[in-house]
């Protein structure tokens, strides 16, 4: 096997992961696109350590959400801090949903997308495209110690640019420093959740009843649908609609977390669960998140929404092929 054949698995998982979260909805446009190769960096770089750490010691799908959920917390609350800091984004000119120094529906939404569409979404879509190789670990040594520099690298230059030069100089709000308390906060809640991963759950894995899953079809329309109320929950984070009440905004986002939990484990767990439920809750999670996403670009048809339209076309017509050949294959 070439070199370029045996990294591209790694490569094109840390492209997919940005792709997937940030440029498909539309949060990275044509206009800021140069920020890609940084969100590669840190999304694409940690996704692909948290699969590696999962797949070298046979973990489960609980590992790897706390793993995913700890990499939420770094960047909420260390890398961009868009969790902590004032919201530079007040659709109506109102802070929404803000207490102890905390945007917290915009946190709690922030801990359920990019979980799902940080790491999730890019792996099982990624071992999709490269099913012979879905039990490797798509690094060795050297390649470990490269993307931990990458990602170190990433990470800063994400907290640079947005801290120091976008919300000063591109949204004209003050510079923000987080307290303390918060940063402390954060480092133990991530630390526990590693050690809770790869330590006291690491031999552990989770059995859930079996539940006879759905048809793809039916999974795809369902992952649409809750991509969509989601998206809903950033817009209330935003301010859109400021007398929606907040405990209701958080209540949808815990109800999306047990419906997610509850079904899929079990639809997975079942002996029937094949690659194409994997194919069909992938292609409509992602195709939902792309749909309503163009609603941030309601009335504005410039060079951003072209560019979303195009390469919204294009991951459509791409997932059919791929589609066709998961429908050829036998049970994951």
């Amino acid at each position: 096997m070439s070199f370029f054949k045996k990294i591209a698995p790694a490569i094109t998982l840390m492209a997919m992961a940005p792709l997937l979260t940030e440029v498909l909805p539309g949060a990275t446009r044509f206009s800021s696109i140069f920020v890609f190769p940084i969100e590669m960096c840190v999304w694409g770089g940690c996704c692909l350590l948290i699969r590696a750490a999962i797949r070298k010691w046979e973990l489960g799908w609980v590992n790897m959400l706390l793993l995913a959920i700890a990499l939420s917390i770094a960047e909420e609350y260390l890398i961009q801090q868009t969790s902590l800091a004032p919201m530079v984004i007040r659709l109506k000119s109102v802070t929404y949903a803000r207490s102890f120094g905390v945007n917290y529906v915009y946190f709690l939404w922030a801990m359920i997308y990019e979980p799902v569409f940080v790491v999730f979404l890019p792996v099982y879509l990624v071992e999709l495209i490269f099913p012979e190789r879905k039990h490797e670990t798509w690094l060795s040594k050297a390649g470990l110690i490269v993307v931990c520099i990458f990602f170190v690298l990433g990470a800063y230059l994400a907290w640079f640019s947005w801290t120091q030069i976008a919300r000063p100089k591109v949204f004209h709000v003050p510079a923000f420093s987080p307290p303390m308390a918060a940063i402390i906060i954060a480092v133990v809640a991530i630390a526990i959740l590693i050690f809770t991963s790869l330590g006291l759950l690491k031999n552990k894995q989770t059995n859930p009843a079996p539940l006879k899953p759905w048809n793809p079809w039916v999974l795809g329309i369902a992952g649409a649908l809750w991509a969509t109320i989601l998206y809903g929950i950033v817009v209330l984070a935003f301010g859109q609609f400021p007398d929606f009440p907040s405990l209701a905004a958080l209540c949808i986002g815990v109800l999306l977390i047990i419906v997610a939990l509850v079904l899929i484990p079990r639809f997975a767990d079942d002996l029937r669960w094949q690659s194409k439920h994997v194919y069909g809750l992938i292609y409509g999670t992602i195709t939902g998140s792309m749909l309503v996403g163009f609603i941030g670009f309601w009335g504005t048809p410039n060079a951003d929404l072209y560019f979303k339209i195009i390469v919204n076309i294009i991951a459509v017509v791409w997932m059919i092929p791929l589609g066709l050949n998961v429908k050829r294959r036998f049970t994951v």
